[in-house]
Order: C-alpha cells, then structure tokens, then sequence
C-alpha cells in the first residue's frame, strides 16, 4: 500500500524525511510497486547537462502495476465508468479483468503490425474508453504513446506526427464535445497529406458516419483487432526507458516534445494521486480533463489505475445540454473525488446556482483544482455551494514537464486558503529566486519559482533536442529546474502561483505559446508582423490579445481581415488559440534595437496603460497613444 498522510503532524514529519534524505524517502515509495529487477541506484543526477535517472537499472512494465497487480483484488471492480456525450445514450463500464482483456487484445494487434518496443504510436481520439485501451496498449508493449488532443488542427497534428516520428496513427471517425461534431478521420487525412511516415491509421467508428479510408493504409478498429489474442506478456522496460511524449507550447514557435520515463512517472504520479486526493479503496473518482493534456494522462489514467481506482471519464463538456450536466454525474455515479478546472468553475458559477438546485452532491470529499490558481471568488462558490462547506479544495500546482503535483494542499490534511496552492508535496524543495539569480529566503519573498532537487516524475528531455531541455529549465538559474511561473511565499508559508514569466499564455489552464499564435497569424498574406500577449478573461482565466500590424485591408474592411486571421490560427493550431482581441496598430512598439517591448503591451492588454514604466528607449513614443486609444475601442467593441 503507498504510503498515505492522514494528519498535518504526518505531512511535517514526512516532509522532513523526503527533504534530508531523498533517496531513502522515494525508495520506500517504490517498495509498493512489482519490479521484475530492482534498481541498482535510486537516483544519479546533475542539472547541469541536465542529466536525470531514477531507479536506474530497475526492470518493470508500468501496465503489470495496473493489472496483474491489481487483478486479484480488483478483478471484478469497475475500472472505468464512461459517461457519454449525449446523456440519452447508453454509458459503459468496463471492470478491471474486462479493461485488461482489450488492452492485451490491442497490444497484441499492434505488435501484429510491427509496432514494438521504441517505436511511436500517434492517437487522435474522442474522450472514449477506446483512448485509455490504446495508452495502456501501447505502454504494455513498449511503445511510446503521444496523445494529441483531438481539437488540434491538421497542421498542429502534421507538426507532432513529423517530430515524434510516428509509423503508425489511431484516431475516430468522428468526435463528439457538446454540440459540436469534430471529423477527425478528415482532419489525420489532411494532416497526413503534409508529412510521411505513417504507414497504418486505425479508425475507430464513434459515430459510424462514412469517412474517406486510404487502401493500404487505413483499417477500421474492429477490424484492426479482430482475431487477435487478449493474452499478452508485458514488454520488459528499463525505470528510465520512455513511456509517452506529449507535445506542450513553449515561448518558441515549435512545440516541445516532453518525455516521460517509465518507472519514476509510474511511482510519483501514483503516489500523488493517493495523496493529493485522499483516495480510499472504493471510492468513485471524477477527472473532467481530457487525456490529451498531461492532466489527464496523469490524475485520470495512470495515478488512478495504479492505484486500483474507480474513475469517471466523460466525452463531452461541462455545460451540455446544460450547466447541471457535471452535478447529475456526480450523483449518478456517487462520486467521492471530482478534479476539475478553475475556468469550468467560472463558467458554471456565471450561469448561477439553480442549476445545483435538488441536486444530489452528498457523496463527495475532495473537489480539486488544476492548469491554473483559482480566483478567490470560484474557490468560495465551488467550496460552499458544491462543496457544500464540507468538502476540501486543493488548489494544485503542476505541470506536463512535472508530470504529477507539486504544490497543493493534502485533502482533510493541509489547512486551505483560497487561490493558495499551500505547500510543497514531501519529496519537493521549492525556492524562490529574484532575476538577479539570488535566491529569496524567508518568508513574505516573491520571485521565480524553482525546485532545487530532482523528483521522480520529472520529465527527462525534449524529443530530439536535449539541448532545448537544458536551455528552457536549466540555464536560467545554477542548479535548479526554473519552471517559467512567478510564485509568492507568504507571512505563513504557503505558496501562492503568481502566472507565467515567460512569453506563454495560460488559457484555461492550458499552456500557449505566443511565438506559436504569432507564427500562425504572420502568415496572413496581409500581415506584417504581429504580438500576441495575455489578457484578462473573466471565464479562461488569460485570454489572447493580438496586436496586428496590417497597412491594407481586404474588401471586407478590419473586420473581415479579423475574421480571416483567427479562422487561420483555427487552422493552424486548433479553436483553443484563436485570439479574443485583434487590434490593428500601424506599428509595434519597439527598441531602437527593433525589440517589441511586450511589457507594454501586456499593461495595454490587461487595461493598465497608467503605469507602463520607462519608455524612453522606444523609437516611436507617439505609437504608445494610438495603441491605447485602439485599445480602449477594441475592448469595447469585443
């Protein structure tokens, strides 16, 4: 059984442990979990190169974890309760022995393919069981999965499939979210007219609507697994062996590659599961996030299934048919744990409370929060009216590079503060660093935050460029992992996430980068050049403001250059980056060193033009004006 913290007194004393020694703290978590050869050394590391390695030499396979392990006890035990989009049709449910009978099945199909230890495996999917089947499928053989979230574009999809060097693709015919349907056998078409190398598509029939299929190349799923053996001997993996890549934005244009290992994301992401969320044998545990982002490989996959645990996965969003769609689940299936979002929170908070009116929310213990720090006034409605004053909010902080919680408070443990994301997790040394590179100790300090020692779940490089690894979270600051966000450390203690420091933009608590948005819309025939910087959005949190340099218009005036630049960003990133403001400015402003100062900009965007600081570096002052005043007339008119 993992170790689990029941009191505060527990949580200091544990605390202590991990932070004077380490490697005996994180062994003993690894005790919990079947190796097939235990490790030669806990952990060797430098962040210098960076070079990371946990239980080196330790021989595993992190799917035995999930189901040989588990199979004797929880057999019989739903694994997976899947609520579909429509609440008209027919939900499904597979138990453990049932989920591990399908992973076998396609593990084996794949391996019929050639697909086999080292090779990447590209998925395209809906929220259906058959994305879980496919992750573990590709974890039981040995192939590194890369999940991309099945609302990015053709191009986003070209761009991944081309860097991860993926053979083979799985993906639907069709996606469901709310009332929107998302074709994406049409999309893996387009993407694949861009790039090479995939020599097999498997489609899986969602919605069983005629799609183009490529002889020689795409195979539906039924008959991609049919005659295929659900007996299946897990590949062996080294501890430091890759077990997925998922694809993140950065302040470049080019999205990352983050690498996750084998045996230290199996330990940390299954011990801050139990943790985190005060899991319990038995209960019923309700992650709202897709598995195309690290949350839900994370707190809706593997810490969960590790675990022995009884999820939700749900196919559609939380506002269809209507806003009480998240409280009906919840009673359905009596859940006990539900992780959810600050900006679903907002947005279920803004259509007011009588869609919680008779609903049945007695059974839960644990609301948590993630991609962002909840705002005090959702943290007070999601505690008092969900909550209903008796459950917890764990406000955590995390991210894809992390691969698990980093700072958040224990369930029932760690006295709470609203927008606190609290205190560290044992095994995790934060410190605060100012940009001078000194750190800032004590308490009442802000700065950069960094982590001054190596955990289990960190990520181990960038796919193909490990210098970018090193020069995106290791050369900022000597010695520590620099995670790009501003924190606070208060009078108590307690952590407080202040938002990125870096040119990325959270929008609902997913990561972009400006660089990116800004590539997609100079490619504009009618743009110059462009700035995108964050703003503020009462429902995401951050929204995307475009400063737009654009000396003719087409026939359809501003508004139609507007309209044709975020259908371009639509196509090629995907809806999540398509700009909320676009301004159109003569110019940008910039250093006599033709430098945009973005720190103008971000004060314009957020309505702060009072306080922009020196200006006095700028080639042109007199276009600091006109951008306010455009400002002002967007905004108003947005």
């Amino acid at each position: 059984m993992i170790n689990k913290i029941n009191t505060l007194g527990g949580y200091f004393h544990e605390y202590q442990k991990s932070t004077l020694d380490p490697e005996s703290f994180w062994a003993q978590q690894a005790e919990f979990f079947f190796w097939r050869k235990r490790w030669q050394h806990v952990v060797q590391w430098e962040f210098k190169t960076p070079s990371i390695r946990w239980f080196d030499g330790g021989k595993l396979n992190i799917t035995e974890n999930i189901f040989e392990k588990n199979l004797y006890t929880h057999g019989d035990q739903t694994a997976i309760f899947w609520e579909p989009n429509d609440p008209n049709d027919a939900p499904r449910q597979y138990t453990y022995q049932e989920l591990f009978h399908a992973v076998n099945q396609m593990a084996n199909s794949l391996k019929r393919e050639g697909i086999s230890k080292g090779d990447t495996v590209i998925i395209y999917m809906p929220m259906v069981p058959e994305l879980t089947i496919a992750l573990l499928a590709c974890a039981r053989i040995g192939a590194i999965h890369s999940v991309v979230f099945a609302g990015f574009s053709a191009q986003a999809l070209a761009d991944r499939i081309t860097n991860a060097e993926a053979r083979l693709v799985l993906t639907a015919d069709q996606g469901y979210r709310g009332n929107k349907v998302t074709p994406l056998k049409t999309v893996v078409d387009e993407a694949l007219s861009q790039c090479q190398g995939v020599e097999r598509v498997v489609v899986y029939q969602r919605a069983y609507v005629d799609v183009s299929m490529t002889p020689g190349r795409d195979v539906f799923w039924q008959e991609f697994i049919s005659n295929a053996s659900d007996d299946c001997v897990a590949t062996e993996m080294d501890s430091e062996d890759p077990l997925f890549i998922l694809y993140t934005s950065g302040s470049t244009g080019q999205p990352k590659g983050i690498v996750h290992s084998s045996g230290g994301y199996m330990v940390y992401s299954a011990y801050t599961f139990r943790n985190v969320f005060q899991y319990n044998n038995g209960d019923v545990y309700f992650c709202t996030a897709d598995i195309g982002w690290i949350t839900g490989h994370t707190y809706l996959v593997y810490g969960p299934l590790l675990n022995g645990a009884k999820i939700v996965m749900y196919e559609g969003v939380p506002t269809w048919p209507d806003a009480g769609r998240m409280w009906d689940i919840i009673a359905k299936y009596q859940v006990n744990q539900f992780y959810t979002a600050p900006t679903i929170i907002r947005s279920l908070l803004s259509m007011g409370n009588e869609y919680l009116l008779d609903k049945d929310l007695d059974s839960l213990k644990v609301i948590g929060t993630v991609g962002e720090p909840i705002n005090e006034d959702a943290w007070h409605w999601v505690h008092d009216h969900v909550g209903q004053s008796q459950c917890p909010v764990v406000d955590t902080w995390w991210q894809t590079e992390t691969g698990g919680v980093m700072i958040s408070p224990i369930a029932g443990v760690t006295p709470t503060k609203p927008s606190f994301a609290t205190l560290p997790l044992p095994g995790i040394q934060p410190v605060i660093i100012d940009n001078d590179g000194v750190e800032q100790t004590g308490n009442s300090v802000e700065g950069n935050l960094c982590i001054r020692y190596p955990w289990p779940g960190m990520a181990r490089t960038i796919w193909r460029d490990h210098e970018r690894f090193r020069q995106t979270y290791f050369a900022n600051y000597e010695n520590v992992y620099f995670a790009g966000d501003g924190v606070r450390r208060d009078e108590d203690g307690y952590y407080r996430i202040l938002g990125r420091v870096d040119d990325v933009i959270n929008v609902s608590g997913h990561r972009l980068g400006t660089a990116e948005i800004e590539n997609a819309i100079n490619e504009h025939p009618l743009v110059n050049e462009s700035a995108v910087v964050g703003c503020p959005h009462a429902i995401k949190g951050q929204g995307i403001y475009a400063f737009v340099v654009c000396p003719q218009t087409s026939t359809g005036g501003e508004e139609g250059v507007k309209l044709s630049i975020k259908q371009g960003v639509n196509k090629r990133i995907g809806p999540i980056a398509k700009p909320d403001y676009i301004q159109i400015v003569s110019n940008l402003p910039k250093t006599r060193s033709g430098k945009i100062m973005r720190r103008i900009l971000r004060k314009i965007a957020e309505g702060d033009a009072s306080s922009l600081g020196d200006t006095s570096t700028l080639l042109d002052e007199q276009v600091i004006d006109e951008i306010i005043q455009g400002a002002l007339v967007e905004v108003k008119r947005s």
